[in-house]
């Protein structure tokens, strides 16, 4: 995706940029480059938002594609998709690392600011399923 604004304007506040309006982009972004639609618009979503998580929060590439290795076709897709991400991973990093700044200037300590900044991500993108793809 592009953007008129730059990951550290998000991580500075300097851009209103959240999780809600960078998984529509992503949706519309594979709208448009797979033509994807329906349930296959949702799968796909599913995939490479996941992988853009995992990489944004730093996990091993070979560890997430660790767990599709029933699926190799699945885990084709993942590796051909992985390096056109990387904006949108840096994106989400920069809006993850903004949710734990602002518990941090709030005064939480850093590792409980990182813990409840993910347990935020899970409850935000559980409220999302089944809405992101409409």
């Amino acid at each position: 995706m592009e953007w008129e604004f730059s990951a550290e304007d998000v991580v500075k506040a300097r851009a209103e940029y959240g999780l809600a309006d960078f998984r529509r982009d992503l949706v519309e972004e594979i709208r448009l480059n797979l033509g994807a639609t329906g349930e296959t618009l949702t799968r796909s979503f599913n995939l490479i938002y996941d992988l853009c998580y995992a990489l944004a929060t730093h996990k091993d590439l070979e560890k997430f594609l660790s767990a599709y290795a029933y699926d190799p076709p699945t885990v084709q897709f993942l590796r051909e998709v992985e390096p056109m991400m990387a904006g949108n991973v840096e994106m989400l990093g920069a809006i993850l690392q903004r949710q734990i700044m602002e518990r941090v200037e709030s005064g939480m300590a850093i590792e409980q600011a990182v813990e409840d900044t993910a347990k935020w991500h899970v409850g935000a993108v559980r409220v999302a399923v089944g809405v992101a793809t409409d």
